[in-house]
């Protein structure tokens, strides 16, 4: 059976915009993430977070830096319910032209060689254009941009639904 997934970017999704987080004391959940994940857990929903991390390519912080986060983040969603099935990242910077560094689809189409993913029912949730063109180019059409990262541009984004927050992502993602 496909798994229906929630793409999650990370930075200004997860939790609060820090250019180049890598530490735990600088981490700060998005208000009202762990409620609004667990309500869409109970829809039968996935999660997966998706997310450029090119302070490792730029030399700000190493590649165990940004595991020893993202394991601790992981422990934190699961102590408030909330089981994230899988975390994947991009360390490039954007000259290095990978395939993995949103706004290219590499790291969905990883997801989709791991796991049995059902694209018509899976949504990406992100804070800037470059996590919605990504999702689309990988068939994910179903997409929420939130207003609590980067600056966006409303009246040219491909975002399926603009919204100010995660917290309010159970309003429109039903079973």
């Amino acid at each position: 059976m496909n798994k229906k997934v929630i793409f999650l970017d990370r930075d200004g999704v997860i939790n609060q915009e820090v250019n180049y987080l890598y530490k735990i004391e600088n981490f700060e959940f998005i208000d009202g993430i762990f409620k609004s994940l667990r309500e869409i857990q109970k829809l039968g929903y996935f999660f997966i977070v998706i997310t450029n991390q090119s302070g490792i390519g730029r030399g700000i912080y190493s590649n165990k830096d940004y595991l020893i986060l993202d394991k601790w983040m992981k422990k934190e969603f699961e102590k408030n319910g909330v089981k994230i099935l899988f975390s994947t990242y991009c360390p490039h910077t954007p000259e290095q032209n990978c395939d993995c560094r949103k706004p290219k689809p590499g790291m969905f189409f990883k997801c989709f060689k791991i796991f049995q993913i059902s694209k018509d029912e899976s949504w990406m949730i992100g804070d800037s254009e470059r996590d919605i063109e990504a999702a689309i180019r990988a068939g994910i059409n179903n997409n929420i941009l939130v207003r609590s990262g980067h600056p966006i541009s409303e009246s040219e984004t491909k975002a399926s639904v603009i919204i100010d927050s995660i917290s309010e992502i159970t309003k429109i993602i039903k079973s």
